[in-house]
């Protein structure tokens, strides 16, 4: 029997990173340690310091060698290394590579509009393999209310709704599994889709759902101090800073929605934007408001952080903006309007968006925009997830950069398994589907 070495996990409460790390190591069957920071300084400060500084949730460690957070593991785990760490590497004592694994229908992306797209595929037969992708679950289980998904009157965290999704796609017979898809080749068929770990699969039909990744401002200091008071996570990182003056970039709902959740844990928190206006819902923008109305937020209209100050030893100490009456003052480095000056504060959350995890198919006939994100068109009724690939389906924020709700990626998830269906009936692909009985447009 393999002897596995030991694996610790620092984790905290409410962070849906830590449970993604656990669930990595629960895939390959290795058993963990985890110790819960959360309202124990003495643990923190330990986890700190064998972190080398790192105020961040998870930390992994494999025998006392520091892994990283769960971007850092996952990233060992896709070249194989993880696994040598973890004597998992030999597995059919260096026989040749056997065959792709074949698939009916390929999910590429395990967040609201892909596990949607897995349900309504595995009722019609389709025998979906869903491919986790960069972040198990999407962005929904970084959000800590989904308070206007249609169901729930009282809310519903994002990770239980997204639990709760795959449980379900699970009991129709969708298989989910780590993975994340780096290369489609659209000039066979069936398709050929190469994971970034090496393991190869084909397909009869793709589904993109693989969502989008956030942003980062690309600024001096930005990348040095990621993990030791830069972040993009406040739900995964805010308790680390507490009491410090806390900055957050944006202006549309996350980043309003980031803000009012640090309150609970900074000094006071800045919330920075580069115009004047903003891009949140009435509902968020008249919670931050009661939130300046009591002193906990402020706004910095017309400002951009430009750089950031610090050590990974003592972390973020303070950060240099700009700001222009007229916005983007970025953009306008010589005009005497301009001002810049330095700002205190100990850590910084950015919610400035996302780019479109599509990656993997800018070698296809899949038509892309400049930003990224895939062209779709067709389907009966306007269903709009086809793409210029017949087979090949977007659906999500793959898609849309527009509405990104969650009802309208699961609605777009279920619109894209039934165009597959569909297209699995009519090509000559073989195998049976019960698409009449499993997936209609009325079903409910």
């Amino acid at each position: 029997m393999t002897e596995h070495p030991r694996v610790e996990i620092y984790t905290k409460d409410n962070c849906p990173y830590c449970e993604k790390a656990k669930d990595l190591f629960d895939e390959k069957g290795v058993e963990y340690e985890t110790y819960n920071v959360t309202g124990d300084d003495d643990l923190f400060e330990e986890m700190v310091e064998r972190a080398n500084g790192r105020k961040t949730a998870p930390e992994v460690f494999v025998d006392d060698e520091l892994v990283g957070g769960f971007d850092d593991t996952k990233a060992l785990d896709e070249t194989g290394e993880l696994d040598e760490k973890l004597n998992l590497a030999v597995a059919d004592g260096g026989e040749e590579e056997s065959s792709p694994e074949h698939r009916r229908l390929i999910v590429s992306g395990s967040g609201i509009a892909g596990l949607t797209a897995a349900i309504y595929a595995a009722r019609a037969n389709n025998d979906p393999l869903v491919l986790q992708g960069d972040e198990p679950g999407g962005q929904l289980t970084l959000t800590t209310d989904v308070e206007n998904y249609p169901g729930f009157p009282d809310g519903i965290s994002g990770p239980d709704l997204i639990n709760n999704m795959q449980e379900q796609a699970e009991r129709f017979g969708a298989e989910v599994k780590n993975g994340i898809v780096e290369d489609v080749d659209d000039d066979s068929r069936p398709f050929r889709v190469e994971l970034s770990n090496g393991d190869v699969y084909t397909t009869d039909a793709l589904i993109a759902a693989s969502g989008a990744s956030a942003r980062t401002l690309s600024i001096p200091g930005e990348d040095e101090l990621m993990g030791y008071g830069v972040s993009t996570c406040a739900t995964c990182d805010g308790a680390f800073f507490r009491g410090e003056e806390m900055v957050v970039v944006g202006g549309g709902d996350a980043a309003f929605e980031e803000a009012t959740f640090l309150t609970k844990f900074a000094e006071k928190v800045y919330l920075v934007h580069r115009r004047e206006e903003f891009r949140a819902e009435d509902y968020w923008e008249e919670r931050v408001q009661k939130k300046v109305d009591e002193g906990e937020i402020e706004i910095m209209k017309n400002t951009e952080v430009t750089e950031i100050h610090g050590t990974p030893e003592e972390g973020v100490d303070d950060v240099t903006m700009v700001r222009h009456p007229e916005g983007y003052p970025s953009e306008k480095p010589d005009d005497p309007e301009t001002e810049t000056f330095d700002f205190d504060a100990g850590a910084v959350f950015l919610a400035i968006g996302h780019t479109p995890n599509t990656g993997y198919l800018e070698d296809t006939d899949v038509e892309l925009d400049a930003e990224g994100y895939i062209r779709t068109h067709g389907g009966k009724g306007g269903g709009q997830t086809e793409t210029d690939v017949p087979g090949i389906f977007g659906a999500g924020d793959v898609v849309d950069f527009h509405y990104q709700q969650a009802v309208t990626a699961a609605g777009m998830g279920c619109k894209a398994a039934i165009d597959a269906d569909e297209y699995l009936e009519t090509a000559d692909v073989g195998g049976t589907s019960t698409a009449q009985e499993g997936v209609t447009a009325s079903d409910d």
